[in-house]
Order: structure tokens, then C-alpha cells, then sequence
């Protein structure tokens, strides 16, 4: 036998064993995977094998609430999947038939205080919000129930990938006009804000800017939801040189929902080094973590419905409703 064959053989055994080994991979990659107390998911959260094979469904235990007697609830945008957990779980119900209204955040803050609203499911509230209350006679109740992080995006041909928190003030003083300045190209920074009182423009004041005082942007450069925002950093023709910021929930999860090829053109920013992923926001290693909150009339009684869905939503099973859907349970 020359060496061609020799040579020819070799390979075609060489072939059946990697095909053999495959195979006993695939065949055996769901035992091995279950074996190993820590996989990694994508976000970088450690998830052991019984995490993996015991997944909660929404809505498969008895109902705590029936239509007639679940409280009223309002909230923003970002918390319609929230809202809809809740709903599903409490009432007994598939997720898919938990369909809720909310009216945005301001106008969420409204409808509580003028008592349209019996709980909801918001960032902060303003200053402005709180003197409304106040006015009202009412003294709200605010109650972290699931961890957020307040974050900003640049277009994903932005060579930037990380600002310090004192560039990004600077950036919304006006101090700091030019990505040059910070690591970028030679271009003028086209940094868009919300409107006042919007949950987005409420954070960026109370996380983000901390009484330093925000530039009065162009008429243009002022934004009003949050799905505009995003739409303008990643577009194509003008959107490289221009940053935005919005809530880690909206701007991954709820935003690949909406239009997922409009969300793999943006980029979350790392703060201070540090990148938001469900792991930093849950640890508290990103520097710009925040929550969504239950709010409610203090005035509430003890044992009403509106304190027995406050209990719920904070419990276990509230609690891994809200992570099922994607969010990062307290």
C-alpha cells in the first residue's frame, strides 16, 4: 500500500472518530451542562443545574386575586411587562391574557394621587411630583421592588465604549462638547435628553447629575419617549456622534421585543469601567443602579387588597415572575 493510501485511510479513521465524538457530545451535553453547579448565562449570571431545569411559569398557582377585587394599577412604560407579571401570577392566568394599560410615569403619578390609581409601578418621583402629593394631602409610599440601573447608549460605530460618571456630567453641563475629549473621534457630541418629568429625565437628575445644573438643549435635541430616543442614537445617517440614556430593562429586554435590529445598533456604555449586565446591577458593582418602585397612598389600611398585592409582588412567587419576564428580582 503506497503512502497516498496510507494517508487516505488515516484521515477517513480520523473523520469516524470526530463524527463518533460529536455525537456523544450532543448526546450527552444536556447531563453534563445539569452537572455543572455554575453556568454561565449571557449576562454573566451564575445559574446552578436546578435553576435550569425548575423554570418558573407565570401564572400556574392558585389565584390570590380574582378580576373584580385586583387593585387598580397604573405605571410607566418600562414596567407594562412588570405590571403584566403580576397580573398573570396573582390572578391565576397565562401571561398572554394579562394585558395591562399604563399611562407613563407622570401621568402614572397623577392618576395615584387624584386616586384613578389605587398602585403603580414607577421610577422616583420628581420633586414636582411629590410637591402634587403633598398639595393633594397625600404622602406617598415608595417601595423598591425589583432592581434597575439607569444607563447610556451610543451608536454601535461609536469607537467610545466607556465614560467615567464625571465625563458623562460633563458631557450634560456642556463642559466637555467633542468625543475627542473623551477617547472618540473629532466630532460634536449630539447629547439628546427627555422631557421634565418624564422617569428617564427624573433619573438623569437624581442618579446622574446630582444638583449640578443640565444644558438647555436645542428644541430638537429634546426627547419625548424613550423609543424615540433610541431610534435616533442608532440611526444609520446621523446617530454615530450622539449619546442617549434610558432604564437597563427598556433598553435590552423590552427594547429586542419592539425592533431587535434597531437595538443591536446601540451600545450600553460602561461606568466608571463597569458594564450594566444583570450580574453588576444586582451586586451593585455599576455605579448608576437605581429600582422600579411600588408607590401608594400611605393612607393605604393594613389589611387591604392594595397592601395584600404590596406583600405578593415582594414575595417569592412576585419576585420570580418579575425575573421570568427579565427583570432583576431585589
Amino acid at each position: 500500500m503506497n503512502g497516498k493510501k496510507i494517508a487516505v485511510l488515516v484521515f477517513g479513521v480520523v473523520a469516524i472518530l470526530a463524527v463518533c465524538f460529536g455525537l456523544f457530545k450532543i448526546m450527552t451535553k444536556d447531563n453534563s451542562e445539569l452537572d455543572n453547579p455554575n453556568i454561565e448565562t449571557e449576562s454573566g449570571e451564575q445559574l446552578s443545574g436546578e435553576q435550569i431545569v425548575e423554570e418558573f411559569v407565570i401564572g400556574e398557582r392558585e389565584a390570590i386575586f380574582t378580576e373584580e377585587t385586583y387593585p387598580r394599577i397604573d405605571g410607566s412604560t418600562a414596567t407594562i411587562p412588570l405590571s403584566e407579571a403580576f397580573k398573570a401570577e396573582f390572578l391565576g392566568i397565562p401571561l398572554e391574557e394579562a394585558e395591562v394599560k399604563h399611562n407613563t410615569t407622570h401621568y402614572a403619578y397623577e392618576n395615584l394621587i387624584s386616586g384613578d390609581a389605587d398602585l403603580i409601578l414607577v421610577t422616583q418621583p420628581s420633586d414636582e411630583e411629590l410637591e402634587l402629593a403633598k398639595k393633594a394631602g397625600i404622602e406617598l409610599e415608595v417601595i423598591p421592588v425589583v432592581n434597575e440601573a439607569f444607563v447610556f447608549y451610543t451608536n454601535i460605530k461609536n469607537p467610545v465604549k466607556s465614560l467615567t460618571l464625571e465625563q458623562i456630567q460633563k458631557i450634560y453641563t456642556g463642559e466637555i462638547t467633542n468625543w475627542s475629549k473623551v477617547g472618540g473621534n473629532d466630532a460634536t457630541i449630539k447629547a439628546f435628553q427627555r422631557e421634565p418629568n418624564s422617569g428617564s429625565q427624573t433619573g438623569m437628575l437624581k442618579l446622574v447629575m446630582k444638583g449640578l445644573e443640565l444644558m438647555e438643549p436645542p428644541k430638537e435635541d429634546i426627547i419625548e419617549s424613550m423609543i424615540a430616543i433610541i431610534g435616533l442614537v442608532s440611526n444609520y445617517d446621523n446617530g454615530e456622534n450622539s449619546i442617549g440614556y434610558s432604564y437597563y430593562y427598556y433598553a435590552t429586554t423590552m427594547y429586542d421585543v419592539i425592533d431587535k435590529e434597531v437595538a443591536d445598533r446601540i451600545h450600553l456604555l460602561g461606568v466608571d469601567g463597569v458594564e450594566p449586565n444583570n450580574k453588576t446591577i444586582k451586586d451593585g458593582s455599576y455605579p448608576l443602579t437605581t429600582n422600579y418602585y411600588i408607590v401608594i397612598n400611605k393612607a393605604e389600611p393594613e389589611n387591604g387588597p392594595v397592601r395584600k398585592l404590596v406583600e405578593a409582588m415582594l414575595g417569592e412567587n412576585g419576585q420570580k415572575a418579575a425575573e421570568a419576564v427579565g427583570y432583576v428580582g431585589m
